[in-house]
């Protein structure tokens, strides 16, 4: 292999790797925790929306979570969006020992609605509270988390306040890829500049948590102008931008927990669902960015390798190879330890990087041939006008 060339990938690597260390290094300054705020000196009222889809071993724990609030002028809608499990008379028990507590049951849904959309959609109609907190029913809350997430969003004059929760990662599959949302949004999103420009590609949401000022909510078109979109949060905190709202994100791990997936397969179908429509379904950028990952932080691993069988393939270049290995460890290493993962995982970006590859791949392809579903449902790839 030409020498230059070598030296040339080498240089690419590391100055990539040297800007997404600047974006996390800015990042660890910026991103504040949701209990850094002070308490404010009134408190609006609060809705809790919580749509549920078969979530018989979720939904009593994240209730109770939210009933035990201390927050003086809230209550939680949750809508049973046709669980065929024990969803709802799980929410039947509940409702009959806490009056702040509301279910509803899912109407029909449309031919041109997503499944979650519409039951979120249902959830703020059927509220006029002057906030709406849209959280899953896989989350758990601190008693504090309401009163906390109000101060963030008053202190920050926020229309949409969303925050990070601390991702539970048991199984291995868990532990290797889920760090990969986080770590995505922490390296790729510079938050000092995204507060300043309206550029919508500079946002980040978590549906998991998003708390709006109904007005906000209600001018961007809520869940009904995002009714196609799959990835609902991200299309959400884009329009927040595009709007010209001010949007501002957290770090809510001390507040709220939650476990997305349980094992490798729902690992393998929630991702599936997801990566290919974050880039609203182009193709030349998508199959770019998955490339360039897998060539960041492969080919220095491979130039070692080679190396440490007597194969060089560039004079001096071996140093600039662990240079960029090193940079690769702390890029990962920093986030990790930034949102509580375990330390070791970082070791193992390689596998994580191969496995978000191979997921990516199969998002593409089951989008592209009409075959992507979720929680039994198939998911209409939504086409853009």
């Amino acid at each position: 292999m030409n020498s230059y060339l070598v030296y040339y990938t080498e240089f690419s690597i590391i100055l990539f790797e040297a800007i997404l260390l600047l974006i996390i290094l800015s990042n660890l300054r910026v991103l504040r925790r949701l209990g850094d705020y002070p308490l404010p000196s009134w408190w609006p009222s609060l809705s809790v929306l919580v749509p549920a889809r078969n979530e018989e071993a979720n939904i009593e724990s994240c209730v109770r979570s939210l009933l035990v609030q201390q927050y003086p002028n809230f209550q939680v809608l949750v809508l049973d969006d046709h669980s065929t499990d024990e969803t709802w008379s799980i929410l039947m028990k509940l409702v009959a020992e806490d009056s702040r507590l509301r279910i509803l049951k899912g109407k029909a849904l449309p031919d041109d609605w997503l499944g979650k959309h519409w039951a979120c959609h249902q959830l703020a109609q059927a509220t006029d509270s002057e906030l709406l907190l849209f959280t899953d029913a896989d989350t758990r809350h601190h008693p504090l988390t309401l009163q906390a997430s109000v101060g963030a969003l008053l202190a920050e004059k926020a229309d949409l306040l969303t925050a990070l929760p601390q991702e539970e990662v048991v199984t291995w599959a868990e532990q290797l890829v889920v760090p990969l949302i986080p770590w995505s949004i922490f390296s790729f999103v510079p938050l000092w500049l995204a507060y300043r420009l309206r550029l919508p590609i500079l946002s980040a949401a978590i549906g998991q948590f998003m708390l709006f000022r109904r007005k906000a909510y209600e001018e961007i078109g809520g869940y009904e102008a995002v009714r196609q979109d799959v990835v609902d949060d991200l299309a959400l905190g884009r329009r927040v931008k595009a709007y010209g709202q001010r949007w501002r994100l957290v770090d809510g791990g001390q507040y709220i927990r939650c476990r997305m997936y349980q094992n490798f397969k729902q690992v393998y179908q929630g991702l599936s669902k997801n990566l290919f429509a974050t880039f609203e379904y182009k193709i030349p950028q998508f199959v770019f960015v998955w490339s360039w990952l897998g060539f960041v932080f492969w080919v220095p691993l491979l130039i070692l390798v080679l190396a440490s069988i007597g194969i060089q393939l560039a004079p001096y270049s071996l140093g600039l190879t662990t240079i960029a290995v090193i940079m690769a460890l702390l890029l990962w290493g920093i986030t990790y330890w930034r949102f509580r993962f375990p330390q070791y995982l970082a070791l193992l970006y390689p596998v994580t990087i191969f496995l978000a590859i191979v997921i990516a791949t199969r998002s593409m392809v089951l989008t592209l041939t009409g075959k992507a579903v979720w929680k039994g449902r198939t998911l209409v790839r939504q086409r853009k006008g």
